[in-house]
């Protein structure tokens, strides 16, 4: 089966979507590898400062650090899914020349990957928000910082 320019330049658009989609992924991943050095920043300070401190301080830091460790396993997964996530979508991007240069009908597995790939990105997505809820909740600046001049505030 001779294959036109046509046809080649269709199954190029047609792989267009998931390179797309590669992009985000990679964007993203840059992203998350930024947060995750940071929390990993973050928790060498309080472990630098965990003999410095007693008491309520002392718990604090404790604490942090277990979120932090909590933070690091998110981010972790949400790394991992968005990778698989990368490696279905090049899948796709070949099963797409494949039946774009063969005409073998891939329809269903070309669909079911692209749903398994945005699935493990949505989740990825889902992951991140853990994080930064949890990474919100431990920036709070606590109460005893808060000075108050109005009670009414």
């Amino acid at each position: 089966m001779a294959l036109g320019q046509g046809d080649i330049i269709t199954v190029l658009q047609t792989a267009l979507a998931p390179a797309f989609l590669l992009v985000a992924v990679g964007g993203m991943l840059s992203l998350f590898a930024g947060r995750l050095a940071r929390i990993i920043d973050r928790s060498r300070i309080l472990q630098n400062l965990f003999n410095e401190t007693e008491g309520h301080e002392h718990q604090c830091i404790v604490d942090e650090l277990h979120d932090l460790q909590l933070r690091i396993k998110i981010v972790n997964s949400a790394i991992y899914l968005s990778v698989i996530s990368a490696i279905v979508a090049c899948i796709l991007i070949g099963l797409l020349f494949v039946m774009g240069l063969t005409g073998f009908n891939l329809s269903g597995v070309i669909a079911g990957s692209f749903i398994i790939a945005m699935s493990l990105l949505s989740i990825a997505l889902v992951q991140f928000l853990r994080e930064v809820r949890i990474g919100v909740r431990d920036f709070m600046i606590r109460e005893e910082f808060l000075e108050r001049s109005d009670p009414q505030k």
